[in-house]
């Protein structure tokens, strides 16, 4: 685990500390906003790591990194992606998908027409090329496959902004911020605008309450491992009886490092690292585990 003053801008705790910081959440929550749309923003209300649950136990909710409510004006959601695994990318676009449905589903309120449903906008940062052209920069919109230059003005959008991209000429502003992001050092910050971003990272990871905030995240990492070893040893045993100690107890520790990052919320790229580390596995045999118990 990074220390807190390794973290960059495209990790989840330090964008979430950052936008959400009482001080300079709002203002570097602009700057980056206005910096990706070229445009100004106005007054933003920041909420970090923005729940929507299902319906119900047996429906899906999802968490997002930076929710962003413009006064009078659009819904953002900006979430920097480091899930490079081969399933996630694959399965990126339905994932967006559905974080489109439900924002909109929690934006429309009973007895509203459908015309005063909000403009979303979902902004994904990743370090990684999901469509493999070497863009920095891919805006999807919803059109009408017959008729190209029709206009189909749903009020959604989503942008896929590649950290690495070169092609299609992206403004050097916006080079710029996502070399800053994923490398979030005095260095990187070469203009006026990112020193200031900068100052503001710098001060956020120097936060007492951060640094607190952040500590209690790596005990919790701690705690699923320790208690997950914990379940697995008891499950262990049990499957022992049946199938031998060793195989029994590998079995029981895989099962409870799955059901205790389940029942703390963790998502399955968390939980295969989770795996990876425990077990002293590879990728593709945490993936194996967590596909067998999901069955």
């Amino acid at each position: 685990m990074k220390t807190l003053e390794e973290l960059n801008l495209v990790d989840d705790f330090l964008v979430n500390s950052l936008t959400s910081h009482k001080i300079y959440g709002e203002q570097s929550a602009r700057y980056i906003l206005e910096c990706i749309l070229h445009r100004q923003i106005g007054k933003l209300t920041v909420v970090p790591q923005r729940f929507f649950c299902g319906e119900n136990i047996e429906t899906h909710g999802i968490r997002l990194d930076v929710y962003l409510d413009e006064e009078n004006g659009e819904i953002f959601d900006i979430e920097p992606d480091q899930n490079d695994g081969k399933e996630e990318i694959v399965s990126l676009p339905r994932r967006v998908r559905f974080y489109h449905a439900k924002i909109d589903a929690s934006n429309l309120n009973a007895g509203d027409t459908y015309g005063s449903l909000r403009n979303v906008i979902v902004i994904f940062i990743t370090t990684y090329d999901h469509f493999g052209l070497n863009r920095m920069v891919y805006t999807i919109k919803n059109c009408c496959v017959e008729v190209p230059e029709l206009k189909y003005e749903d009020g959604a959008q989503t942008i896929f902004l590649y950290t690495r991209g070169r092609e299609g000429n992206p403004p050097e502003e916006l080079k710029q911020l996502l070399h800053y992001m994923e490398h979030s050092s005095i260095e990187n910050a070469s203009t006026e605008s990112l020193k200031k971003l900068h100052r503001m990272v710098t001060a956020v990871k120097r936060d007492g309450e951060v640094g607190l905030a952040y500590m209690k995240s790596f005990e919790r990492e701690e705690r699923i491992r320790r208690q997950g070893e914990e379940e697995g040893r008891k499950a262990g045993l049990e499957e022992g009886k049946k199938e031998g100690l060793q195989e029994g107890k590998r079995e029981g520790l895989e099962e409870g490092i799955i059901k205790l990052s389940r029942k703390l919320g963790k998502e399955d790229t968390e939980i295969l690292s989770l795996l990876q580390e425990e077990l002293q596995i590879d990728e593709e045999q945490a993936k194996l585990i967590l596909e067998k118990y999901q069955q």
